[in-house]
């Protein structure tokens, strides 16, 4: 069993006796006593200990390399440095790199036990952070959100953290990144997991629909309102409440979206009395709401009052090194014996996929179906790639329609660019297309800003 308080001291030493004694006669029969001397640093490294008392006194060349040992490699346990009163500066500014608090010596009692019990609940956070984060591995697991690539990695280590919160949460990224597989983890992690997910797509609900839809209707509210109906916001009541696509809403849909969120109440439609609401609120779009913010098309208020906690999900193009670990996770994922040939593999990774992991899912899928055999071929794999050029004689039928697509792709996304004064955004919305990937064509055919 590990130790919960481990004490380092240059024998003899009264500092032992007084922790235990007097300060926290809890841990008695859980205390470990080691010298500096006989200390082995890389074992620190891999024990689960509440709290290290690390007592210097007098500061002992073994007790200076420890410290300057830790400053190099921080260790899992909370350290407290216990240090005489004449300690040197040039000791205390090893010590105060390298632990997380010191005391000097004699200190009051009342002082040293409050540092302990602090250390010891940042323990506790730590460990509860740690059993987040496996959580989270075991949610995402099975699920779409896999990758090694640091910025993939940064943005998934951040949702255990953010769990732990009640403030409302955007979730920002392209088309197909993840973005409600996100949602579902944060709640699930989050204290309101055995209450309700309500999703509510922002971008399929009409204008004259949504308080309806979001608030529900008390009975005789209008003609058909036979019963009275709950809305999406008392559905989840206790729960999480996601706003997919909100950049689709109207500016009225808008507006009561805000005082919902400002007030934590609303009204049914037809009712006389304001409900209570309580219900964190995830938002997530695929477009760049501080643009849409700037061209008036969303409303700065409701954009701060969302933007409380960010998740940005980055573009599979951005983390080309995950596309075969995920294509050969999905494979995993079907229990079948089917393997991606290497040839397979740099086809996926020659593509930048628009669709990002929900296109790549697809792909796999229709390529699980129609390789007969134990590999999967380039053929088998329905993504465009750009030709050979040493395959290339000038005269064939697919270096034509590549010529084609190209002048064709270049002259309209140059004409869009000009009639919206350079506007990346607005060309792309006019062209239906995401925002990232316009921009990509933009920057593949080295169009300059217009205007």
């Amino acid at each position: 069993m590990n130790s919960q308080l481990v004490i380092i001291e240059n024998p003899p030493s009264s500092v032992h006796k007084t922790l235990i004694r007097d300060l926290m006669p809890e841990l008695s029969s859980h205390v470990e006593l080691a010298t500096w001397d006989s200390l082995t640093l890389e074992k620190l490294q891999e024990r689960a200990t509440q709290v290290l008392v690390a007592v210097a006194m007098p500061s002992s060349p073994e007790a200076i390399g420890v410290f300057k040992w830790l400053r190099e490699h921080p260790i899992p346990s909370p350290t407290l440095a216990v240090l005489a009163n004449d300690v040197d500066d040039e000791t205390l500014s090893i010590v105060s790199q390298s632990t997380d608090d010191f005391v000097l010596w004699p200190t009051h009692a009342a002082e040293l036990r409050h540092r302990l019990q602090r250390m010891v609940c940042i323990n506790h956070k730590r460990d509860e952070l740690v059993a987040a984060e496996d959580r989270l591995t075991e949610i995402l697991g099975m699920e779409q959100l896999v990758g090694k690539h640091p910025k993939f990695i940064r943005s998934i280590k951040t949702i255990p953290l953010i769990a732990k919160s009640d403030l409302p949460v955007l979730i920002t990224g392209a088309t197909g990144t993840g973005k409600e597989l996100c949602a579902h983890a944060i709640h699930t992690l989050s204290k309101r997991r055995s209450f309700p997910f309500i999703p509510l797509d922002g971008g399929a609900i009409p204008d004259h629909l949504f308080e309806n839809e979001l608030f529900g209707h008390a009975r005789g509210a209008f003609t058909d309102a036979h019963s009275a109906q709950k809305g999406l916001a008392a559905m989840a009541e206790g729960g999480t409440l996601f706003l997919d696509e909100v950049d689709a809403l109207s500016p009225g849909a808008q507006a009561k979206l805000l005082r919902f969120l400002q007030e934590r109440t609303y009204k049914p439609l037809g009712s006389d009395q304001f409900v209570k609401a309580t219900v964190n609120v995830i938002a997530a779009t695929n477009r760049d709401l501080e643009r849409c913010v700037q061209e008036k098309l969303f409303r700065a208020d409701l954009y701060f009052r969302l933007n409380a906690l960010r998740l940005d999900l980055p573009p599979l193009v951005e983390r080309n090194s995950d596309i075969p670990v995920l294509a050969r996770h999905f494979l995993q994922a079907n229990s079948t014996r089917k393997s991606f040939t290497p040839a397979a593999l740099r086809k996926l990774q020659a593509y930048d996929w628009p669709g990002n992991v929900r296109e790549l899912f697809n792909v796999v899928q229709r390529a699980m179906l129609f390789a007969e055999g134990q590999y999967i071929l380039p053929d088998h794999l329905s993504v465009p790639v750009p030709d050979d050029p040493s395959q290339n004689n000038g005269d064939s039928f697919r270096d034509a329609r590549a010529r084609a697509i190209e002048a064709f792709e270049k002259h309209y996304v140059e004409k869009l660019l000009e009639e919206h004064n350079g506007s990346v955004t607005r060309a792309a919305l006019a062209a239906g297309k995401d925002r990232r990937a316009f921009g990509r064509l933009k920057k593949k055919y080295g169009l300059k800003k217009v205007g």
